[in-house]
């Protein structure tokens, strides 16, 4: 009877798991993967174990989910050609992928795809072109054509990876008033909000000269963490949420101080408690891990755990909060961890699962 029960406790703990990767050469990276794997994790045991796989997708990064129909978005980095946005219907059983439609992106490397909290509006960032594009969603989560495209102006002071715009990320904050392009050609957070079919630039964010910000994560006490790629760094922003200004708080670095080597930074996210902040290095191929205070927004450096693996690109908490997968792109794995919930320190489970390519990690339901 016991062992009965322990079997239908990790059957229902099951989630299911989306792996974005890249199925092409490109000049980064080697692509080998053939398209969106699906997977099961155990909330209970921190056991991940691939299923399948929606084949014939170019290089489908990076991955989001529509907030009450069983659809997914995946951005697809196709090379030669624009980029499209994806929208697919998820079978809840087996977890097969099945095509809505497909949109251009109206520019090159979208890199990554968010949705509003109400399931109305789709937003993507493409990073070679330097623009950002709305898309207004259908009934069935289908997606219209772009209702608006956002081009980025200017550089910064990296000759060779911030000569223009390269919008890395859309973030939507926690109030669903604005979205948040990372652009890391400008060193700057652009601020957005949007009616049906338009965005409206309402203010900036600035990050130190040559850091490249990348990614950005939201504290449920209004703070903003953009990790920043270029010179392996976070820098902490104070978010007023009524007009989206964006107020620099620090700037702290995601490597020890010794470390001699070459690294970037890639993804960021924080515990649902907001009591520490994860980020991935690439090169030091590590997450970082840092104390909030909550009274000001300053990181606190705890350490650097291993990903057992080269490239770490995105990682993922799961929806439990006990567990975070990183996805180590060049390596072609994705290590599982422990996160200990009081320290934030990570402990590997010892599962390190082979994938082709991995690049996003995302969790459905």
């Amino acid at each position: 009877m016991t062992v009965q029960n322990i079997s239908s406790q990790n059957l229902n703990s099951e989630r299911w798991v989306y792996i974005g990767t890249y199925t092409e050469k490109l000049p980064h990276v080697n692509g080998n993967a053939e398209g969106i794997y699906h997977a099961k994790f155990n909330t209970n045991t921190g056991e991940l174990r691939v299923l399948g796989v929606t084949a014939g997708i170019s290089n489908p990064s990076f991955l989001t989910f529509h907030p009450t129909l069983p659809v997914l978005y995946a951005v697809s980095e196709a090379t030669g050609a624009l980029g499209e946005v994806i929208a697919f219907n998820i079978d809840a059983t087996t977890g097969a992928l099945s095509e809505i439609n497909r949109q251009s992106t109206h520019g090159n490397s979208p890199c990554h795809v968010a949705i509003d909290a109400t399931g109305h509006f789709v937003f993507v960032a493409n990073y070679s072109t330097g623009n950002v594009c709305m898309y207004n969603v259908q009934a069935n989560g289908g997606l219209n054509a772009a209702s608006d495209v956002v081009q980025h102006r200017g550089s910064s002071v990296n000759a060779s990876r911030q000569e223009g715009p390269h919008a890395h990320s859309v973030t939507l904050d926690p109030q669903n008033r604005h979205v948040i392009a990372a652009d890391l050609g400008l060193d700057r957070l652009m601020v957005y909000a949007w009616d049906a079919n338009k965005l409206v630039n309402t203010g900036t964010g600035a990050t130190p000269a040559g850091a490249g910000p990348r990614h950005i994560a939201f504290h449920p006490k209004s703070y903003v963490y953009a990790i920043n790629e270029l010179d392996s760094t976070v820098t902490a922003f104070h978010y007023h949420a009524a007009t989206g200004e964006l107020t620099p708080i620090e700037t702290a670095s995601t490597v020890p101080a010794d470390f001699g080597g070459t690294s970037y930074c890639a993804d960021i996210h924080i515990d649902a408690a907001g009591k520490f902040l994860y980020g991935s290095n690439r090169g030091h191929d590590s997450i970082a891990i840092f104390a909030i205070d909550e009274s000001n927004g300053k990181l606190t450096a705890l350490g650097y755990e291993s990903t057992q693996g080269k490239f770490p690109r995105n990682f993922a908490i799961d929806p439990s909060g006990k567990f975070l997968l990183a996805a180590n792109q060049n390596s072609s794995s994705i290590a599982v961890y422990h996160i200990n919930a009081q320290t934030g320190l990570l402990t590997p489970t010892g599962q390190v699962l082979a994938v082709p390519t991995p690049v996003c990690v995302a969790f459905w339901r």
